[in-house]
This record gives structure tokens, sequence and C-alpha cells, in this order.
């Protein structure tokens, strides 16, 4: 075996073993963000800087590693780490009105991730338009607010426009806040990188 063939084999291990830590990072990440939370009058469901984290690891991570770190944070959920929102746990959590948000994290990651990267691949975000990025965010935002939004209507019977009202549109501001914030973060990240 030739040393090239070695050191491939070890580029890719060394690769693996940092986007696994990375995916690790941005699950604990969530449940961070999931403690900024609290409730909103408008709505059953409380803000929180959850969808501030969907959209960096769609964004920061790509579409596998950005989905696969919203699996994980989930699956610490569901088996009772306190990473939902306010501190709560377990398959309840998923279950009930707030469920389809949950649910709907690495669908709305991986989104964001093939829009923003123009596929499964990497690429620089440097290189992505602000369009294109504020595009990626507002899919993930439809995602999440399409599978949100049943959860509410169905586990607190409203009426659907009830449910639509208080599950997404009161939203859109802190949404829009978020995304102002996800691409701060990603351009400072860029210049960081040159």
């Amino acid at each position: 075996m030739s040393s090239t063939s070695t050191a491939d084999v070890d580029l890719v291990g060394e690769e693996m073993a940092l986007n696994v830590a990375r995916t690790a990072l941005f699950a604990a990440l969530m449940g961070a963000f999931a403690y900024v939370s609290f409730p909103y009058p408008l709505s059953p469901a409380p803000i929180t800087l959850q969808v501030l984290g969907v959209f960096l690891a769609g964004l920061m991570l790509g579409p596998v590693w950005g989905g696969a770190a919203m699996v994980l944070y989930l699956l610490a959920g569901a088996l009772g780490a306190p990473v939902f929102s306010m501190g709560t746990a377990g398959i309840g959590e998923l279950l009930g009105p707030t469920g389809g948000y949950l649910f709907s994290y690495p669908i709305a990651a991986a989104l964001a991730g093939v829009i923003a990267h123009g596929g499964l691949g990497m690429r620089p975000l440097a290189d992505a338009s602000t369009t294109r990025l504020v595009g990626a965010m507002s899919a993930a935002v439809l995602v999440i607010y399409g599978l949100g939004v049943p959860f509410l209507w169905y586990n607190l019977d409203m009426t659907l426009r009830t449910a639509v009202v208080t599950g997404a549109v009161v939203f859109v501001p802190a949404e829009a806040v978020k995304m102002a914030a996800a691409i701060g973060i990603i351009r400072s990240d860029a210049i960081r990188a040159e």
C-alpha cells in the first residue's frame, strides 16, 4: 500500500471525526438555544432561539450534517435530556402541541443547507448571495410552520385559521430577526476564514 492511499484514508477519517464533532456541537447548541425561551402571549408556542440553531446548522454544516445534528438533538430530547424549550424532554413533547416544530428541524436544516450550498455538497458560503441565504432560511421556516401548525391545530383543538395565526403569522417578525442574525454570523465567519 502506498503512502498516498494511507494519507487519503487518514484524511477521510479526520474529516469524518471533525464532522461528527461538529454535529454533536450543533446538537448541544440547539439544547442551549432551547433554554433561551419565554412564553409568547400571542401564541401557545414559546419564542426560542431554536430556529436560529436550525438555520446555522443547515448553513454551516450543510444539508447532511446539519440535518444529522437536528436528528441527534431530537434523539437526546426524546431519551430524556432536558433540551427542548424551557428545559422539557421526552416523547410527550414530541407528540404534544409543539412537537411538529421539533420534528421539522432536521428537514428544515437539510433544506436550508441544500439551497444555500446548491446541493448536497458543501461550498464556501462567502460565494452565496444574501438573497440565496434568505431564500434558504425562508424555505426552512415554511417547513417549520408546515409541520408545526398542524400539531397545534390537532393537539389544541383550534380552528385552522387560529392555528395558522398563532402558530406561524405572529412569529414572522422574530424569524426575520433570526435570519438577520444568521447572515451576520455567516458573513463574520466568512471574513475570518479569508
